[in-house]
């Protein structure tokens, strides 16, 4: 079943209003009739709203409400993964699929080895454009809410910014004992919001590890491998949602 987003607003009572490009994409793309069943969420309240295509006009297509559970498939800990801007189109891979995997919101990061620069208007049209591809990844992995994707930081300001996640890590290459990496993985209990920088390529300067680290952010190891940036955030996504999944 296909599902699509929607503001509060356009969920009336019995009747759902599609609007945006989803009428276009409803219509002239997947060719859908009426009578055919969508899933609907509005992106806030954690609820899936199945309903049948009841009438298409141009700019719009009203559903009609047949009925509404809890989706029951968001991670019980809200994930935000901290990603220092890698080269070329990286960034849409990583976005992606850690929206697939569960991640609550994604903070690029202009770290000091970042080899992108993005200056103010570029930096805008980047995060409209990542902002599509979360949107279009929670649909494709029926997400109940969109994930958002923040304007790019400094890494002095991502630090502050995950200051009230309970949980933060870092994943260090001159970090050694997978055994304490463990532990910490292991602590983490549902609920717990959790906080994950991943460097960009050629990893985090010294002393941004040393100011995480005086923020009280951990820094662990990944394992005898060096990780790509792609990879690095997604092997620990993938830890998390092992010991986060319910």
């Amino acid at each position: 079943m296909y599902q699509f987003f929607v503001e509060p607003p356009q969920i009336q009572g019995e009747k759902i209003v599609i609007t945006g490009s989803d009428v276009n994409h409803i219509k002239n793309v997947l060719r859908m009739k009426v009578g055919e069943e969508i899933a609907v969420s509005n992106g806030i309240d954690g609820k899936e709203y199945r309903c049948s295509i009841e009438t298409f006009a141009e700019k719009e297509i009203l559903c009609s409400l047949r009925s509404v559970k809890d989706a029951d498939v968001e991670l019980p800990s809200k994930i935000y993964l901290f990603q220092g801007l890698p080269k070329a189109d990286k960034m849409e891979l990583i976005i992606q699929k850690a929206v697939e995997l569960g991640v609550y919101e994604i903070i690029p990061v202009a770290a000091g080895r970042s080899v992108v620069r993005l200056d103010e208007k570029k930096a805008k049209n980047k995060a409209i454009r990542w902002q599509g591809i979360a949107e279009a990844a929670a649909k494709q992995s029926k997400r109940a809410i969109i994930p958002k994707v923040r304007q790019v930081m400094s890494m002095k300001e991502a630090v502050i910014y995950a200051q009230s996640a309970d949980v933060r890590l870092i994943p260090y290459e001159l970090a050694e004992d997978m055994a304490k990496t463990k532990e910490q993985i292991a602590g983490i209990r549902p609920g717990e919001s959790v906080a994950v920088f991943i460097g960009p390529e050629g990893g985090f300067e010294e002393i941004e590890i040393a100011a995480a680290v005086e923020k009280g952010i951990v820094p662990i190891t990944l394992g005898k491998r060096i990780l790509r940036t792609e990879t690095a955030g997604l092997t620990v996504l993938s830890w998390l949602v092992y010991r986060l999944e319910v």
